[in-house]
């Protein structure tokens, strides 16, 4: 992989004219599904089309698709820069070989399941949501079916819906209206282990009514029918909110072992409840090797991992770096990532649990190593927070960055553009800019729309 001018790299031999075929075919499909008859098409048909729009076409189409998506993103990052008189060159498009995934069905090692009332009126359905809030038209359908899902997630979600109605218990499907039982989050690795985490709003029930409600649980899943699952973990977490961290509201181990683990090139990881860990195991390993590359890492390079999660980057490049800095809000993952670092026998990586717009710029804002500093980010949805695009740009030793973004159109695009404008005093950008180098997407999540974009910007 050698830098290319702000190049996106894609299929070799893929005739461009029918990548924009393809692509216009899907839209048409798409829109053509909008505008049929609800009644005319299944649940199940709805659910996929919802959360896997891409599963009629063959694989080689789906790349088609998102070649096309990713296409756009750069066309609208060049336009931002261009508009910021940087004059970045357009880029040209073709594809790595290694965008296809060694797994295409089945891939996802965690799968999150609501409850909630399903299309024959069961209240207590366990699956994935068709509809929206705003419509007031949500439906939750069984995701058997879902071709990303693997069929222990499904087998353990099936499980928790016998259990749910067997309860006296209600559902919660409205805070305000009461009922417990929630959110069913199911984590497997490629080691066969797997864990279920059960959400649980405890209303106004006492210490031991919600002992009663833990005691049935566990005895279904590990004597009752659900022992069928073999679950590795099982955990209970009383929530009052939508999403609730272990330190607002602690994950509590019914049965099993606290932790699951997982092998990623050649190393063993250490996965605990709440912390990130690529949802495509098979597929992060050839993202990974490939950031890898792109680093160019010497000896005496020092590796400043963002957003680390478990450590699963940073750890896989420490035997290239001379050291690792990992940086996560998630403390029970930084508890991971020490973790797999001494078991694995890896002495040269530090690891800060913190908000990354806090621990960074404490970090860079002293910064006198002479050492080459190599940035790696991968944060979520919602992008990098201001004062971490900050932190980067103004520390002068960081000439190599690479940008791992899901959702790169979204708040992401902001970033690239901080990341590249020309010095602003007004936002405290004083040092050089970035300038992007590299494109190119993974295709972490088949049958889907999304792909992961690795960008690298030097200076």
């Amino acid at each position: 992989l050698r830098p290319l001018p702000f190049a996106l790299l894609s299929l070799p031999g893929r005739d461009r004219s029918l990548v924009t075929t393809t692509a216009a075919k899907w839209k048409g499909k798409k829109k053509a599904r909008k505008d049929c008859s609800l009644p005319e098409s299944s649940w199940e048909e709805r659910l996929a089309n919802a959360v896997t729009p891409l599963w009629r076409l063959p694989y080689k189409e789906q790349l088609q698709v998102k070649y096309e998506s990713q296409r756009k993103v750069l066309q609208t990052l060049a336009s931002h820069l261009e508009e910021l008189g940087i004059g970045a060159q357009k880029p040209g498009f073709t594809f790595p070989s290694f965008l296809l995934q060694p797994i295409i069905n089945g891939y996802r090692n965690k799968s999150t399941f609501s409850v909630n009332q399903g299309p024959d009126g069961n209240l207590k359905t366990v699956g994935l949501y068709v509809g929206t809030g705003r419509e007031r038209n949500i439906v939750c359908v069984k995701a058997y079916h879902m071709e990303n899902i693997p069929q222990k997630h499904k087998q353990v979600a099936q499980c928790y819906e016998e259990f749910i109605c067997r309860s006296p218990l209600a559902p919660c499907i409205l805070f305000h209206e009461g009922g417990h039982w929630r959110e069913l989050v199911v984590r497997t690795t490629s080691c066969g282990h797997t864990m279920a985490i059960i959400t649980f709003h405890p209303q106004d029930l006492g210490q031991e009514a919600l002992a009663t409600q833990k005691a049935l649980l566990k005895e279904f899943f590990t004597s009752g029918p659900g022992t069928v699952c073999a679950l590795t973990s099982l955990y209970f977490q009383e929530s009052t909110m939508t999403r609730c961290s272990h330190e607002q509201s602690p994950y509590q181990l019914l049965h099993g072992e606290p932790h699951i683990f997982e092998e990623l090139l050649g190393l063993k990881f250490r996965i605990s409840p709440d912390a990130f860990f690529q949802v495509n195991t098979a597929g992060a390993e050839v993202l990974y090797q490939a950031v890898g590359e792109l680093c160019q890492a010497t000896g005496d390079t020092v590796l400043l991992d963002i957003c680390c999660g478990t450590g699963t980057i940073g750890l896989s490049l420490a035997q290239q770096v001379s050291k690792v800095i990992g940086v996560e809000v998630v403390e029970k993952a930084i508890e991971d990532a020490k973790w797999n670092a001494a078991f694995n026998g890896i002495s040269n990586c530090e690891f800060h649990s913190g908000k990354a717009e806090v621990v960074l710029p404490q970090l860079l804002s002293s910064w006198e190593d002479s050492r080459p500093l190599v940035a790696v980010v991968n944060p979520s949805r919602a992008g990098l927070h201001y004062r971490v695009v900050r932190a980067i740009r103004n520390c002068r030793a960081i000439r190599r960055l690479l940008y791992i973004s899901c959702k790169p159109e979204g708040e992401a695009m902001r970033n690239f553009i901080e990341l590249c404008c020309p010095p602003d005093p007004g936002k405290k950008l004083r040092e050089e800019p970035f300038a992007p180098m590299l494109a190119i997407p993974f295709d972490m999540f088949p049958h889907t729309v999304h792909c992961e974009l690795v960008l690298l910007f030097t200076r």
